[in-house]
C-alpha cells in the first residue's frame, strides 16, 4: 500500500543509544509472553509478531543504561501494554461491545494492590494475567507513592480506552484539545514515565505534583504520542478505522490534506519537544533552588529528565525500525554531517537545525505594545438563555462599599471609574440568575478580588521583574487561608484584607476537606500567575498546549469547579468528579470562557499592555500567521468546544450515570452541574459584551492609567498581593454565605 504522506524531518535532539543486555530482554520477553498465554492460542499473536514488533529493541533503546534484570521487566510490561491495546482493539473495539469493554477494564485494578501481599484474584486471561505477574515483580522496588502513581496512570491508560471505544461507536473524531487531553491518558506515556523512574531513580515525592516536573511529563507524554500518530496513521486510520489519530484529528479541524496535517502535527511536536528543554533548563532548576532539595534529590531528578531524553530518542529509533509502523525508506535518508551506525538514525542535524531555529526563536521575539487596533469580535456560538439575577443593581453598590472597605482602590491600580466600567455583578447576575442577594454580593466579590489580583500581579510584580517578591506574595495569599481555625497573618494591603474577609465568609460552614480543596485551588490559581510572570521575565510566547492548560489555571478553573461541586453535595461520588466525561465537559466550559475572553481582550493586552499571554497571539506566534487568521482559528475552537460541551452533555453523561449506576438523586444533581455550567458561560459572554473593560474607546480613555501610579501597600521584603481570574473567571456560592452555589 502506497503511503498516505511523506514523512517529515523531526526534530530529534538527543542520540539514541543501545543498551547492551537486548538479547537477553528479548530471549526473556518470548518466554514470558508464552508464559502468560500471549502467544499461540490466544487469538491475538503469534510468536512472528512479537519478534516482528520487537519490543525488546524498543526498550533497549528507551533505556539504554539498566542492568539486564531491569531491563527485562520493563521489556515484559511493554509486551504487556501492546498485547492489551491489540487485544481491547480485536475482543472489544471491532466488535463495539462496550458493556464487556467495560466488565474487562473494571477488574484490571484489582491486580495492582498497593500491599504487596495483598490478595489478587485469579486471571481469567492473559491480559490479568501478565498484569498480575508485572506487578509483583516491580513494586517490591518502589514507594508507596510511586506506586499510587503508576497504578494511577495505568489505570488511566486502561480505562480512557472506553473513550476511544465511544468515539468509535459515534463515529467522531475528537477536537485538537480534546484530543492532546485524552491522548496522554490512552497513549501511555505517563505510565512510560513511570517505568523510567524505575529504570533510572525515583522523582522526589514532594515535587512529584510541582508544575516543573508536570511539565517535564507532559510533554514528553505529547511528543512521544504524536510522533507515534505519525508512524501508525497508514495502520490506524487507513487499515483498523482508528479515529483517534493527530493526523486525523488536525485534517478535520483544518479541513486540510493529509501531508498538510501531517506537517501540523510535527510542528506541535517539536513544539512539545522545545517547551520539554525550556522547562528543564529554567522552571527545574528554579524549583530545585526554591524547595531547598538535597543533592540526591537533584540527582534523582536529572537522571529522570535523562530518562525521559532516552526515551524520546530512542522510542524514534524503534519507530524508524518496526514493522508495526508505516516507515518505508526512512531509514534510507542519512543523516547530513551527523553521526552514523546503529542509533543514530534520530541524529538528523539537517532535521535539528531546519527546526530548532525560526519556529523557537519567534517566541522570543514577539514585539510588545503593537498597534493592533479594535479587537474583532465574530459571531460566537451560544446556545443557552441568559437569565440575570434580579439582585444585580444591590450587588453593585454592595460591591463598590466593599471595595472601598477592602482598600482596592487606594493602591493605584484600580479607581471607583475602572470598577464601575468593569461592572463585575453584570457577570455575576448572568453566572447566578437564582441566587440569593448574599449570594449573589459574595460572588461579585470574590470577582472583584480575583480580577483586581489578576491585573496587579504583571502590573507590579512582571513590570517590576521581581520574580521572588510575586513568590513571597503567593505564599502570604495561602497563608491567608487557614484551614484548622489558624490565625491568619495580619493582612499587609488590600488583597490580603480581601481574601481574608472572602476565606471567612466561604469556607465556615465546610468541611476540613472542602477547605483544603479550595485552598489548594487558590494556590493553583495564584501560583499560575508566576508562571505567567517567569514568562514576562523571558519574553517567551508559550506553546499552544501549554498555554491552553496553564490558562485554565490563570482563569481559575479549578477554584471554580470545586466550589460548584460542593453545592452539589454528597450525592455525587468524587469517583464521578474524576471521571472523563466530567472532566471533558468542565475543560470544554472553562475553554470556551477563557478563548472568548482572549477574543474580547486582544487589543487590550497586545497593544495597551504588552502581555505575551493571548490565545490569538500564542497561534499567531506557532502557525506565523497574522490577527485575522489567527482569530479564525481561535474562533474555530471556541465553536468546537461549545459543541464538545454539548456533545458530552448529551451523549457521554448518559452513559456515565449508567456505569456508575447513579442514584435519581445523583443524576438529577450532575443536571444541575450542566445547567450551572450553561449559565456561567452565557454570563460570561454576556459581560464581556456589557462591561466597559475591553471596547477601543474606554481603553484610550484610560490608557494613562495602566501602570499603578505608586508603590501598593507592602510589608518587609516587598509588595505583597494577589490573583483571581483573568479578567472574567467566577465563583458561584449560594444559601447563606457558607454555603455554595451550583
Amino acid at each position: 500500500m502506497t503511503q498516505p504522506f511523506e514523512l517529515p524531518h523531526f526534530y530529534m535532539p538527543y542520540r539514541a543509544r543501545l543498551n547492551p543486555h537486548l538479547e537477553e530482554a528479548r530471549a526473556h520477553s518470548a518466554r514470558w509472553a508464552r508464559d502468560m498465554g500471549m502467544l499461540e492460542g490466544s487469538g491475538i499473536w503469534e510468536q512472528s509478531d512479537l519478534d516482528a514488533h520487537d519490543y525488546g529493541l524498543l526498550c533497549a533503546y528507551t533505556h539504554p543504561d539498566c542492568d539486564g534484570p531491569a531491563l527485562s521487566l520493563i521489556t515484559d510490561w511493554y509486551v504487556w501494554v501492546f498485547f492489551f491495546d491489540d487485544h481491547f482493539l480485536d475482543m472489544y473495539k471491532r466488535t463495539q461491545d462496550r458493556a464487556a469493554g467495560k466488565a474487562h477494564l473494571e477488574r484490571l485494578p484489582l491486580f495492582m494492590p498497593m500491599d504487596v501481599f495483598a490478595p489478587v484474584p485469579e486471571p481469567r486471561n492473559p491480559v490479568e494475567a501478565g498484569l498480575a505477574d508485572l506487578w509483583a515483580r516491580t513494586v517490591p522496588a518502589m514507594s508507596v507513592d510511586w506506586r499510587r502513581r503508576f497504578a494511577e496512570s495505568t489505570e488511566h491508560l486502561l480505562n480512557e480506552s472506553m473513550w476511544e471505544l465511544s468515539n468509535i461507536n459515534e463515529g467522531r473524531v475528537a477536537n485538537p484539545v480534546e484530543y492532546i487531553e485524552m491522548r496522554r491518558k490512552v497513549g501511555g506515556a505517563p505510565w512510560s514515565a513511570g517505568l523510567i523512574e524505575y529504570a533510572t531513580a525515583e522523582v522526589p515525592a514532594s515535587v512529584a505534583g510541582s508544575r516543573p516536573l508536570r511539565v517535564l511529563m507532559e510533554t514528553f507524554s505529547d511528543a512521544v504520542h504524536l510522533r507515534n500518530d505519525l508512524f501508525s496513521y497508514q495502520r490506524e486510520v487507513q487499515e483498523e478505522g482508528e479515529l483517534s489519530n493527530g493526523v486525523l484529528v488536525l485534517e478535520t479541524f483544518f479541513g486540510c490534506g493529509t501531508q498538510q496535517a501531517a506537517d501540523l502535527v510535527n510542528d506541535v511536536l517539536t513544539s512539545r519537544l522545545h517547551q520539554f528543554e525550556h522547562t528543564a533548563a529554567t522552571e527545574v532548576p528554579a524549583l530545585a533552588l526554591e524547595k531547598g532539595l538535597a543533592p540526591p534529590e537533584l540527582a534523582a531528578i536529572a537522571a529522570y529528565a535523562r530518562g525521559l531524553e532516552d526515551w524520546q530518542s530512542g522510542g524514534h529509533e524503534w519507530h524508524l525500525r518496526s514493522s508495526r509502523y508505516m516507515n518505508a525508506g526512512a531509514l534510507d535518508a542519512a543523516p547530513l554531517a551527523g553521526p552514523t551506525g546503529l542509533g543514530t538514525a534520530g541524529a538528523d542535524v539537517r532535521a535539528l537545525l531546519a527546526s530548532a531555529g525560526p519556529e523557537r526563536m519567534r517566541a522570543f521575539t514577539h514585539v510588545p505594545f503593537q498597534k493592533v487596533g479594535p479587537s474583532r469580535v465574530p459571531d460566537l456560538r451560544m446556545p443557552f438563555e441568559l437569565r440575570l439575577n434580579p439582585g444585580l443593581d444591590v450587588a453593585r453598590q454592595r460591591l463598590a462599599g466593599w471595595a472601598h472597605a477592602t482598600g482596592i482602590l487606594a493602591e493605584g491600580v484600580w479607581d471607583e471609574d475602572k470598577l464601575d466600567a468593569y461592572d463585575l455583578p453584570l457577570c455575576s447576575a448572568g453566572i447566578d440568575p437564582d441566587g440569593t442577594q448574599e449570594s449573589l454580593d459574595l460572588s461579585a466579590q470574590w470577582l472583584a478580588w480575583g480580577t483586581y489580583g489578576d491585573d496587579y500581579y504583571p502590573l507590579v510584580f512582571g513590570q517590576r521583574r521581581d520574580l521572588a517578591a510575586a513568590r513571597l506574595c503567593t505564599e502570604r495569599l495561602s497563608a491567608c487561608m487557614p484551614l484548622e481555625g489558624e490565625a491568619p497573618p495580619a493582612p499587609a494591603n488590600a488583597m490580603e484584607r480581601g481574601l481574608v474577609d472572602l476565606w471567612n465568609r466561604t469556607s465556615r460552614e465546610m468541611t476540613a476537606e472542602q477547605r483544603r480543596t479550595l485552598r489548594q485551588s487558590v494556590d493553583v490559581m495564584t501560583e499560575s500567575w508566576v508562571w505567567e510572570i517567569l514568562n514576562q521575565l523571558h519574553h517567551r510566547i508559550p506553546d499552544p498546549v501549554d498555554y491552553l492548560e496553564m490558562r485554565r489555571a490563570t482563569f481559575g478553573a479549578d477554584l471554580t469547579m470545586s466550589l460548584c461541586r460542593m453545592g452539589h453535595g454528597p450525592a455525587v461520588p468524587p469517583e464521578i468528579y474524576r471521571s472523563g466525561p466530567v472532566r471533558s465537559l468542565e475543560n470544554a466550559a472553562v475553554d470556551y470562557g477563557m478563548l472568548v475572553n482572549d477574543i474580547f481582550s486582544y487589543q487590550k493586552e497586545i497593544e495597551y499592555e504588552g502581555e505575551i499571554h493571548n490565545g490569538i497571539l500564542v497561534v499567531q506566534n506557532f502557525f506565523g500567521c497574522d490577527y485575522p487568521a489567527a482569530l479564525r482559528v481561535v474562533h474555530d475552537l471556541t465553536t468546537q468546544r461549545m459543541e464538545q460541551f454539548e456533545h458530552v452533555a448529551a451523549h457521554e453523561f448518559p452513559v456515565l450515570y449508567d456505569d456508575f449506576a447513579l442514584s435519581r438523586e445523583g443524576r438529577a444533581a450532575l443536571d444541575g452541574y450542566v445547567a450551572d455550567l450553561r449559565n456561567w458561560m452565557a454570563g460570561i459572554v454576556n459581560w464581556h459584551r456589557g462591561c466597559r473593560r475591553y471596547g477601543a474607546h474606554d481603553l484610550a480613555r484610560r490608557a494613562h492609567g495602566f501602570l499603578p501610579d505608586r508603590a501598593p501597600g507592602t510589608v518587609s521584603g516587598g509588595p505583597r498581593s494577589g490573583g483571581f481570574i483573568r479578567n472574567a473567571g467566577f465563583v458561584e456560592l449560594h444559601g447563606d454565605a457558607g454555603s455554595l452555589l451550583k
